[in-house]
């Protein structure tokens, strides 16, 4: 196996901060329409792009003041195809719109410029981000999101974040297509309560598949949209594989996602409590680097798990 080693500034040990809950913030906190909880298409007027800048601007200050790195990831998590077939956007329309998402994350980088970033390319799942539904097989996950993989490439992205991953095929096919376009990949997986795949496959088991199946494996992988109460168990029993993740975005919530998806009022959690629970995942396991927020998340807990991160030993 091949480990894309592409020298990553997050990689060399540092926390490095990401942001929050973006669509549930801008939804439940800012009061935003989001059809099929797609933030870019707040881009498409100046209001919904001054949302946008606003949030991100919140998240890269707490960053700042704490003297982490920050990774700008881009609100493109459903900015592929079908669902901007489902949106009106024609693959011309949404190709301009991922550009101009990580034109926008460089705009905000250049407002702080001591403060070491990385502008990542977000995508998400074809299907839900909490269930895996009919599953691709991993050429056509490679086929699908390919397109907007490209774009990314022909802009100032230098990373592909693929974000609630719920499958393995899926995963490997968006390995292929980011080693393809030349670009390093980050697999975020999200897990169940019990620490599992909405597929029912451990994690320790999707990271090994997709590690075997790509040839050049992703850089690293992550976990995202689970309370770390969901897999913190997990991780501890885990073998050899535990090391290849560097990167957690946790819920606020520790409800399951089928509730969260009944949900009408947002759960943001304790955010003192989460911070306390990322650091000592990251005390735990020293290679975590990567936090933010998933579901329920905004500015308060980033700022929670960085103090709770750099309470000295």
């Amino acid at each position: 196996m091949t480990i894309q080693n592409i020298g990553l500034p997050q990689l060399h040990g540092d926390l490095f901060l990401t942001d929050g809950g973006i669509e549930t913030t801008l939804i439940f906190h800012d009061g935003l329409d989001l059809p099929l909880f797609a933030a870019f298409d707040l881009l498409k007027d100046e209001a919904g792009e001054q949302a946008l800048r606003r949030y991100y601007r919140q998240h890269a200050a707490v960053a700042a003041r704490r003297g982490t790195g920050f990774i700008f990831e881009s609100p493109t998590w459903r900015a592929s195809s079908d669902w901007g077939d489902r949106l009106g956007y024609s693959r011309k329309a949404l190709a301009a719109a991922n550009r101009k998402a990580v034109e926008l994350m460089e705009d905000l980088r250049a407002e702080f410029p001591a403060l070491r970033s990385v502008v990542s390319g977000c995508i998400g799942p074809r299907g839900d981000g909490y269930d895996p539904g009919d599953i691709m097989s991993a050429s056509e996950a490679e086929r699908y999101h390919a397109e907007q993989i490209r774009t990314f490439r022909a802009t100032s992205a230098r990373l592909i974040t693929a974000i609630t991953m719920t499958n393995v095929p899926e995963a490997v096919g968006v390995t292929r297509a980011a080693t393809a376009a030349g670009l390093p990949v980050v697999i975020s997986f999200t897990v169940e309560t019990d620490g599992r795949l909405p597929t029912g496959e451990s994690l320790g088991a999707a990271v090994r598949t997709v590690d075997e199946q790509t040839g050049v494996a992703p850089a690293y992988y992550m976990i995202n949209c689970a309370h770390p109460d969901h897999f913190r168990q997990m991780l501890a029993d885990g073998g050899g594989w535990v090391r290849r993740i560097c990167g957690i975005r946790a819920n606020a919530s520790r409800c399951s996602h089928a509730e969260l998806d009944e949900a009408e009022v947002l759960d943001v959690g304790n955010p003192i409590e989460l911070g306390e629970a990322c650091a000592e995942l990251r005390a735990a396991f020293p290679q975590i680097v990567v936090l933010g927020g998933c579901c329920g998340t905004d500015h308060r807990h980033i700022e929670s798990i960085a103090d709770a991160c750099l309470v000295p030993a």
